[in-house]
């Protein structure tokens, strides 16, 4: 009888083992397998053309738990996108879109990802509302918004609102707003509170200005508003701003920015509204702080 049950305690040993051993020599791996996630995005989206993908390391996920983000870029003709994708432990299920908490800010993801520091600026610091415009100097529909922004916005909510200016240049469509991104962030460097008054003459004067006359017309307007105009005419021919700018591109890119202006008021990202529409969105989200 002894010998039997040694018998049977050596069986199991020998069948416990090999599990034993290649748990403490193999270190787990990342269930993700990104060749068969981007095969299977493009079955999935049915892109045409040529695509190349790109896809990032996940990293754990602040908002779904149990899953990984993976940020996935796309690049064909004429454009690029950014994609974000919730990917189980097990690498089997793929969430794409919005991933909620009620116990979180809706939009959090945004506000992780939007950086304000050093960016020009108008509003009370301790405003409830933070507004961040993704813009393009050149953009006819950012010309018409600008106004809203910068008088309604301003005089209906003096304290409450924050309004932040980061740069958006679409270059496919608009030849000279990298140009003056660069020549913005110019007079940003000289003069914090001069941006906007480079922000407001540009929309005003933006019909009159093309790639050709942009630096003579930028130079003048800074020689008859007290800044450095030599200065400032030797930041733009070095393009000394332009790792901002890029750095504002990316950013933005990265939060799935499809054209301009594009607003995140508190991190909800919404396209330019009309005055009626965006007082709306202001008034709701006060609302909605002051309940918490």
């Amino acid at each position: 009888m002894v010998h039997v049950v040694m018998r049977i305690l050596l069986i199991i040993l020998l069948l416990l083992a090999p599990a034993q051993w290649g748990s403490a020599q193999t270190k787990p791996k990342s269930a993700l397998d990104k060749a068969a996630l981007e095969a299977y995005l493009r079955h999935v989206e049915l892109y045409r053309g040529t695509v190349t993908f790109k896809i990032d390391d996940p990293k754990p996920s602040k908002t779904l738990p149990g899953f990984s983000e993976v940020a996935v870029h796309l690049t064909f003709d004429g454009g690029s996108k950014d994609e974000m994708y919730y990917v189980s432990a097990d690498g089997q299920t793929i969430v794409n879109g919005d991933v909620y908490n009620i116990n979180r800010n809706p939009f959090e993801g945004n506000v992780d990802r939007l950086t304000t520091a050093d960016q020009p600026a108008f509003g009370s610091a301790n405003a409830p509302v933070t507004i961040v415009e993704f813009g393009d100097l050149e953009c006819p529909d950012c010309r018409m918004e600008a106004p809203i922004l910068r008088h309604n916005v301003r005089e209906t909510f003096p304290d409450q609102v924050r309004v932040f200016f980061k740069d958006f240049p679409l270059e496919s469509v608009h030849p000279w707003a990298r140009a003056a991104a660069i020549a913005g962030r110019c007079v940003y460097r000289q003069d914090h509170e001069a941006f906007w008054k480079f922000y407001d003459w540009d929309y005003e004067n933006q019909q009159d200005i093309d790639g050709d006359n942009l630096k003579s017309k930028v130079v003048g307007w800074a020689g008859q508003n007290g800044l450095d105009a030599a200065k400032l005419g030797q930041c733009i021919d070095t393009k000394a701003t332009e790792p901002e700018i890029d750095r504002s591109i990316a950013e933005g890119r990265a939060l799935g920015i499809r054209g301009t202006p594009t607003l995140f008021i508190n991190g909800r990202k919404i396209g330019g509204l009309q005055w009626p529409d965006l007082q709306l969105v202001i008034n709701n989200e006060l609302t909605y702080q002051a309940a918490k």
